[in-house]
């Protein structure tokens, strides 16, 4: 035992009242530079140099900073340290090429959720400033897409059933017709053996269409999937992005954080506001086809507009495509009815595209006629309609950073030094 008046240990350069102080707190984690619930029992003699080292830990641990202060910085111009990430670069950015490679699907559907994240921003900022909570305004904003999706399916479940059901009943019709030589499909039937290639195809390629069904059943189950993972997701970065937007900014350097943040959020506001602009115009969409097809009788008016009003999403080639298929429907009513869908859907593409999207996206995006033909093409062509749907906001990000950073550096006036001019 020490006593009161003794030297606290031959080896202790600290002054007496430290380190009796130090050891007075030796309950604590770091009084002693050794945790008490790692490596126990502590040995001063078997950890030679440690030993030392732990003492000096005892000594930078303080109440304010209970793991010690950052140290000195490494030299990373050394040789050593250069080499090193020289040939490190070269193996992160392998091996960073090869992990996308494999996880490109996953980290699509990562993208795709926080891209509907901040798309859906403005909607929980809007209820957050009216008093919701932040959970409970991203609660409402799910609960009106799910009441939204759950509209759709009723409105499609339902005609599908019955068509099915209707195919189902009229089959032995169809066959009945064409075993009848008078009927036009039995005349058909003896002139190109119809139903004799039908049966030989069946009977030749069964295991391939078993297969095909499996695959198309696969790929649905697979899609549904994907669907309620972007969902889950979507939910999760909504609950969390004031957080995580603190996050992204900390990284950025002190000094540039402020013009960070204004870039960013200008780049966050831009996603949202395209997102909520093309569903305010795919909603205008689905209302006027709804319109239409009931004012012509055409069948099935609900199921057509919602299913136009989800193409529309897409950017434009997407309203042209359920054109297309709403005009196919109408050509069940009528020649004349078909002609007029067609027409109804050209004069309605020329009001979106000069009158309706300029008036949404002008403002929002202010994008070039020809920044959004090739942002389009190029999103398309890489991504598929995922890469179209996000092409226009990236572009315009993208457009953003160009004319505030890239355009400004290069105009940049540099003055000519000092004794120098031009000479004729």
């Amino acid at each position: 035992m020490v006593r009161a008046d003794q030297p606290e240990s031959p080896g202790d350069s600290r002054h007496p009242a430290e380190a009796r102080s130090t050891k007075a707190s030796a309950g604590s984690p770091t009084s002693s530079g050794h945790h008490p619930r790692i490596a126990q029992p502590h040995d001063d003699g078997k950890e030679g140099p440690i030993a030392a080292a732990e003492e000096a830990a005892a000594r930078i641990s303080t109440p304010a900073q209970p793991l010690g202060p950052p140290g000195r910085p490494f030299d990373w111009r050394s040789p050593f340290f250069i080499g090193v990430a020289a040939t490190a670069g070269v193996a992160v950015t392998v091996g960073a090429i090869w992990l996308l490679g494999i996880a490109a699907q996953a980290l699509l559907l990562i993208a795709l959720g926080l891209f509907l994240a901040v798309g859906l921003e403005p909607a929980v900022s809007w209820f957050v400033a009216r008093g919701f909570r932040r959970w409970a305004a991203v609660t409402s904003v799910f609960v009106i897409l799910l009441a939204l999706l759950a509209g759709f399916l009723a409105a499609a479940i339902p005609p599908l059933v019955q068509q099915g059901t209707h195919l189902v009943d009229t089959v032995p019709q169809y066959v009945q017709q064409i075993n009848d030589a008078n009927s036009v499909l039995g005349q058909l039937n003896e002139r190109f053996q119809v139903q004799q290639n039908v049966e030989q195809f069946l009977k030749g390629s069964s295991s391939g269409l078993v297969s095909g069904v499996l695959s198309v059943g696969g790929a649905l189950v697979g899609t549904f999937a994907d669907v309620i993972i972007v969902l889950v997701l979507t939910g999760y970065f909504l609950a969390d992005l004031p957080r995580i937007r603190a996050a992204i900014y900390r990284l950025v350097p002190y000094d540039r954080r402020p013009r960070a943040i204004l870039l960013g959020d200008e780049i966050l506001a831009k996603v949202g506001g395209y997102v909520l602009g093309n569903v305010v115009i795919s909603v205008v969409i689905a209302t006027a086809t709804f319109i239409w097809l009931v004012s012509f009788g055409v069948p099935y008016p609900l199921l057509l507009a919602i299913l136009v009003g989800l193409f529309d999403l897409i950017p434009v080639i997407g309203s042209a495509v359920a054109g297309v298929l709403v005009a196919l429907a109408a050509l069940t009513v009528s020649a004349p009815v078909c002609l007029a869908t067609v027409g109804f859907f050209v004069a309605y593409k020329f009001f979106e595209d000069y009158l309706l999207s300029p008036k949404v996206f002008g403002r929002v995006l202010k994008l070039p006629a020809l920044v959004t033909i090739v942002a389009l093409l190029i999103g398309g062509a890489l991504l598929g309609i995922v890469g179209a749907l996000v092409a226009l906001p990236i572009a315009a990000a993208l457009l953003l950073l160009t004319q505030q950073l890239l355009l400004p550096r290069l105009d940049r006036h540099q003055a000519a030094p000092a004794g120098t001019g031009n000479k004729a």
